[in-house]
């Protein structure tokens, strides 16, 4: 699956195709995972086959009912989420959710989460097996769950363990979703690439929480949630940058990307490709907005092919 060219000849003036480590996307465009759903929640806004790829919100082994509520507070520049993987299941979502993306032309990436090493493992090997997924987004960097999640990631060690074990067991290209909340992602970056990641997605939410004054008390069920949105963007641009200079995996980028403007940054600093996921919940087609200003800027810019683009103001 993943010598794949989904939408060869589309999107071609000008060039707009992409590779994520193995992965051929016709246009650098994703969707961030656990801000579009499985698809069908957003097919009535816009044509899902112009979507770069879809990355669906996270899978777990078994089903789980997430966090208690409230789950979402909004900042003045983002939102607090505190979701906690709420999903059915992979075995559930192979049977029920997956058919609907397969009708369409262009790459699924599915984005797992675990408890423990071996819950990766199997979910990478049951997705294996599953018709039409592209490739797996391991999520080592989720902020609220109580296990697994960010634990993994704020470990170079434990982050390279999860590596390895769903590259044992997988095919599929393998692209790991990274951590804000260390000391040096860098660090983590370089463990997995180690490791044999393929490819990797940045940035994960930063941890954070709001309170209540009238009340007394936090805002959130769990307390503690991710923030994303415009707020987290300048860190996620570093971090990109950072890692770009150090690692030559492709990158797809992410963390407060609400305009073309915004993606046309990240891609200057070294994302190969961008994921859109705030925005969508306040614009459903905010991936198509984003797509048409990147196609504005090169034809501006008379610039033949987005790939000249990745990484360009490192050069300057």
């Amino acid at each position: 699956m993943s010598g794949t060219i989904y939408g060869k000849n589309a999107e071609t003036r000008p060039g707009l195709a992409v590779n994520i480590g193995g992965i051929r996307m016709k246009n650098p465009v994703a969707t961030a995972s656990g801000t579009f759903g499985f698809g069908p929640e957003y097919a009535p806004y816009l044509d899902l086959n112009r979507l770069g790829a879809i990355v669906v919100k996270g899978i777990t082994l078994l089903p789980r009912d997430g966090n208690p509520t409230p789950r979402l507070a909004e900042t003045p520049a983002g939102i607090l989420n505190s979701i906690g993987l709420q999903n059915p299941g992979v075995d559930r979502f192979i049977l029920e959710a997956l058919p609907f993306l397969t009708n369409y032309n262009l790459p699924v990436i599915v984005n797992i989460a675990g408890d423990t090493v071996s819950d990766y493992a199997l979910i990478a090997e049951k997705l294996s097996r599953a018709p039409g997924v592209a490739g797996l987004e391991v999520n080592i960097s989720c902020p609220n769950v109580k296990k697994g999640g960010m634990q993994f990631g704020s470990d170079p060690a434990m982050a390279a363990e999860v590596t390895g074990a769903v590259k044992a067991s997988t095919d599929l290209p393998v692209i790991i979703k990274l951590s804000p909340n260390v000391t040096s992602i860098v660090a983590v970056a370089e463990k997995v690439a180690k490791a044999g990641a393929d490819a990797l997605s940045m940035i994960n939410t930063l941890l954070g929480m709001a309170i209540d004054i009238r009340k007394r008390r936090p805002v959130l069920g769990n307390v503690l949630g991710g923030l994303s949105g415009p707020a987290i963007k300048p860190v996620a641009v570093r971090a990109v940058w950072q890692v770009y200079r150090e690692l030559k995996l492709p990158i797809i980028g992410m963390g407060g990307i609400m305009t073309a403007e915004d993606a046309i940054e990240f891609i200057l600093a070294g994302a190969t490709a961008v994921a859109v996921g705030t925005a969508n919940f306040i614009n459903p087609r905010a991936t198509m907005d984003v797509l048409e200003g990147i196609k504005n800027y090169l034809n501006e810019n008379g610039i033949k092919d987005i790939n000249e683009v990745v990484g360009l103001a490192q050069k300057a």
